[in-house]
């Protein structure tokens, strides 16, 4: 089993099945009793919508865990709706974390994957994951550049030999252009405007260079000066303007990653270009701009959401294959 533990999204992939499970990494639970109460599609409707005692929130920050006991009941309710009625014992899992994380944030991913049932828990790096998936031989004295934009964190990695050579993980992704877009609405707008419609805002009209035809979108919250229900209409050229500053430090990152490394690997990089994966690369014009910034061939794969846990599903088979052999 593979497993893609985003902040947004969690995806679960099963040996013969492919993608089994494709939900919003959010939880709703009661404060007072601490009960669950939804986990999921269902729970993700919650965000926003719930009284004072109930609580709808992501309990994974910036790609790793900050709710501890509540990931772990997340985790285990994924990992048994994934795997349904099959008869099988407890799995085997690899699980992908950023390339920032840190010793103690790994260990608690692995605790945390252990007690919601896996008998046996290998972590790998998302960004070598997207490679995987994506089909990339990763294990040849070749330079890949792997630029990976989930929701909490954008890594950046330059692989070889089935190794990470140099990566940086940014905290500015998805998210980060959530909060731009609520930001913009509230100083120019004078609007207030929640989680998922500044999400919907970034996925219908979000842009980080300008459009051949101009999008528009009606955008509905509260208005700051009244408190009353208000709706304006924005184009995408504003968001533009609204995401510059996220976009600018994105691109500030991909260039340092590139100026540290070693001068065979980039030339492959340059020969053989840029693969952007993750949900945040779907973002109009972002392969664009990061030519643009580079000068050089920047990829986007078919299905940027899937790459990572199919990455994970590969190098789990890979992983017990290798076992069966010795």
């Amino acid at each position: 089993m593979g497993i893609d533990l985003g902040t947004s999204m969690v995806l679960v992939y099963m040996r013969g099945t492919g993608v089994a499970l494709k939900e919003p990494s959010v939880v709703a639970y009661n404060q007072d009793t601490e009960e669950i109460l939804a986990i999921g599609d269902e729970a993700r409707q919650m965000i926003g919508r719930t009284p004072g005692n109930i609580v709808a929130m992501h309990p994974l920050k910036n790609g790793v865990i900050s709710e501890y006991s509540i990931t772990e009941r997340m985790l285990r309710y994924f990992i048994q709706k994934a795997m349904g009625h099959r008869n099988l014992r407890r799995p085997r899992i690899c699980i992908g974390v950023p390339t920032g994380a840190t010793e103690v944030e790994r260990n608690a991913v692995m605790q945390a994957t252990f007690e919601a049932g896996a008998r046996e828990v290998v972590l790998i790096e998302d960004p070598v994951a997207a490679a995987l998936g994506s089909g990339i031989d990763i294990s040849r004295a070749c330079g890949n550049m792997v630029i990976d934009m989930g929701a909490g964190t954008t890594d950046i990695a330059v692989i070889s030999l089935g190794d990470t050579v140099i990566s940086k993980s940014l905290t500015v992704a998805g998210d980060t252009f959530d909060q731009a877009i609520a930001r913009y609405m509230s100083r120019v707008h004078g609007l207030l405007i929640g989680e998922q419609t500044a999400e919907n805002v970034k996925k219908n009209i979000g842009s980080v260079i300008r459009r051949a035809v101009t999008k528009t979108m009606e955008v509905t919250g509260r208005d700051l000066s009244t408190g009353m229900p208000k709706t304006v209409e924005i184009t995408s050229d504003e968001t533009i303007r609204a995401f510059k500053d996220s976009a600018r430090r994105i691109m500030m990152g991909i260039r340092n990653v590139l100026e540290d490394t070693p001068p065979e690997l980039a030339a492959d990089i340059a020969t053989r270009g840029i693969l952007l994966t993750g949900g945040m690369s779907m973002l109009y014009g972002m392969d664009e701009l990061i030519r643009k910034t580079t000068g050089i061939q920047t990829i986007a794969v078919d299905d940027p959401t899937t790459t990572v846990v199919i990455g994970t599903g590969r190098y789990a088979e890979f992983m017990e294959e290798k076992q069966a052999r010795n």
